[in-house]
């Protein structure tokens, strides 16, 4: 198991997983949560910027986590003790059905908590690639994570 002491501010890791985005459910999604015409209609997409019919920047987002979770199945457990937010969410270019999603993910920060000696909490960047190379989606998360010896002092 992988706890507080045992994450390296620096680490990039990236999905063993690719994410195919499929024109049936970028439409099932934005029907169910975001039902805006250009991620419902080629014509009404056809006349935005978009050009064509995009995928929800949540449904991205939701893609992007499908592919962390698998990712963190290949590797050592991490004492993950769930999230409390996000900082930051980009959605720099449009994803499209056909396009082919992978994540790469940098630990950025790291500190104990004050309140709670038996937690630490982390920041990572999450970037999101389509086949191109080209940057889709950005975000900063926040972890929290378990300490293996809340009676220790170290960071």
């Amino acid at each position: 198991m992988k706890y507080y002491e045992d994450l390296v501010v620096g680490t990039v890791s990236r999905s063993s997983m690719t994410y195919k985005v499929t024109r049936e459910e970028v439409i099932d999604f934005a029907s169910k949560y975001d039902p805006q015409p250009f991620h419902l209609d080629d014509d009404a997409a056809a006349k935005t910027h978009f050009g064509r019919l995009s995928a929800s920047g949540w449904h991205t987002g939701a893609m992007t986590m499908r592919m962390m979770v698998e990712g963190w199945k290949h590797q050592e457990p991490t004492a993950s003790l769930g999230s409390p937010g996000i900082d930051e969410l980009r959605w720099v270019k449009p994803v499209y059905p056909g396009d082919e999603l992978t994540v790469e993910m940098e630990l950025i920060f790291k500190r104990r908590m004050k309140s709670r000696r038996d937690m630490g909490i982390s920041k990572s960047r999450q970037t999101v690639y389509n086949q191109n190379g080209e940057v889709v989606m950005t975000m900063v998360s926040n972890g929290l994570i378990q300490v293996r010896d809340p009676e220790a002092d170290t960071e």
